[in-house]
């Protein structure tokens, strides 16, 4: 009678720092995979928007400059913004400040009829501008120039408007004995124009105060 022979059983072997290596190699692969889908899935969640490039005050005209493009990824119910998938619409204009960096809503923008104030370029004293920048809010008071006529009164300080955007503020100047003035842009309610002007015409003194809570920096 033939004896069935009987199996040993073979000793465990360690595995090969080959086998460790292959191992390793096929986790980062799969690591890399998981993470690669993850990425594409959230790059399709992102749209592209206008953001804009500076400061912009309502009645800048738009400009091909004034917007630079950027892919975000909006919450569901968030407020319409200027889609870049579209180019930017030039010549049409702000109908509100929208601050450096900001995304641009839809409603920011409109044309021309849509806009109520006009740009009026006063000089003020120099001293009354430090810390404005484009985008600034003022308050703007008007002294009268004093009359030479005996008896008149002392001119009241009133002040004609408030948070006035200040669309740019330029250099400075002054000769010998008239002091420094600065010229500064403002957007003034369209009403409002007339007596800006007249004032300004009348020699009147114009000091500009920033309003509450108005951007502030390096005049600019």
């Amino acid at each position: 009678m033939t004896e069935l022979v009987t199996p040993t059983a073979g000793r465990l072997r360690r595995p090969s720092w080959r086998e460790r290596r292959l191992l390793v190699g096929l986790l980062l692969v799969v690591v890399a995979t998981v993470l690669g889908a993850r990425a594409v899935a959230g790059a399709g969640d992102r749209v592209p928007v206008w953001v804009a490039a500076d400061n912009l005050v309502a009645g800048d005209a738009v400009g091909s400059g004034s917007f630079v493009r950027a892919d975000v990824r909006l919450a569901e119910g968030t407020a319409s913004y200027l889609g870049a998938d579209a180019p930017p619409p030039v010549g049409s204009f702000l109908l509100r400040d929208v601050r450096a960096g900001e995304l641009v809503p839809t409603s920011a923008v409109g044309a021309a009829d849509a806009v109520g104030v006009q740009r009026v370029t006063v000089r003020v004293d120099a001293m009354a501008t430090t810390g404005l920048v484009r985008g600034s809010r003022v308050d703007v008071f008007v002294t009268p120039k004093a009359s030479t006529t005996a008896g008149r009164s002392v001119p009241a300080t009133t002040k004609v408007l408030s948070s006035a955007g200040v669309a740019a503020v330029l250099t400075s100047s002054g000769g010998f004995g008239s002091g420094s003035l600065t010229s500064v842009q403002i957007y003034v309610p369209s009403e409002k124009v007339q007596a800006l002007v007249e004032a300004v015409d009348g020699e009147a003194r114009l000091t500009l105060v920033p309003s509450v809570g108005a951007a502030t920096g390096g005049a600019g």
